[in-house]
């Protein structure tokens, strides 16, 4: 698609990869409508970017129809969804509460079909559309202390697929991104210690691999794309 035609959605967009995917885009030429559970945070970056920002929790069905009505409004259309919104809960597996795990899934899994939904149901009426899943390249294989997060990515993983084979009809292309470490706040959040920060990916990357992905020409796309850092350690 052509770049300055693109009208986004970007869910989880006040810092991370989120926000840089706005900040790309927009230098590109397209509008771009970001959210985030914090309006003091949303009016920041709309500021920041010259981008349009709404407050809107994706576990929230509510709120995420009022997003999809606040974006067509103000841009009169939506033709990308990046579904970024994301959280993690690392811990041993007789350590994991129900309550993180039910956590997670809520925004990782609930959140994402959410927003895709919403999403399908304009694209499907246009006959066009574009939806960037983020995953992880933990949605490719597990790891010890990650049950929660490790289920709701590969979550994320199969309800790509689905999407894919539904939705390609109406000329919706549905790809997902897995990142490995990025070094973002979502690291910092979970008490997690940043290490040898140089040599791990940013957030700049995964921009950079979202505008190409959607920059392709519409005739053709790609599925699925992993990101490693060449040399993290």
């Amino acid at each position: 698609m052509e770049l300055k035609d693109a009208k986004v959605i970007i869910t989880g967009a006040t810092s991370g990869i989120g926000y840089e995917a706005a900040n790309v885009l927009r230098q590109h030429g397209a509008e771009v409508v970001v959210c985030g559970t914090s309006e003091v945070k949303i009016n920041q970056v709309a500021k920041e970017l010259g981008v349009y920002g709404m407050k809107a929790d994706v576990t929230i069905e509510e709120e995420v129809i009022a997003l999809f009505d606040y974006a067509k409004e103000r841009m009169g259309a939506v033709n990308v969804l990046i579904n970024n919104a994301g959280i993690g809960k690392f811990a041993s597996l007789a350590e994991t509460t129900a309550e993180d795990f039910q956590k997670v899934w809520e925004v990782n899994v609930r959140g994402l079909f959410l927003a895709g939904r919403e999403a399908a149901k304009h694209y499907m009426e246009n006959q066009y559309g574009n939806i960037i899943n983020i995953g992880s390249t933990a949605s490719l294989r597990g790891y010890a202390n990650g049950s929660s997060y490790v289920a709701s990515k590969f979550a994320v993983s199969g309800l790509t697929e689905c999407w894919r084979a539904e939705l390609r009809p109406y000329n919706v292309r549905v790809m997902q991104i897995n990142p490995s470490e990025v070094i973002t706040d979502f690291i910092v959040k979970e008490g997690r210690e940043i290490t040898n920060e140089v040599n791990k990916l940013k957030p700049t990357e995964i921009a950079h691999l979202i505008v190409s992905m959607l920059g392709m020409n519409d005739v053709g796309f790609i599925p699925e794309a992993s990101v490693w850092a060449t040399n993290p350690w």
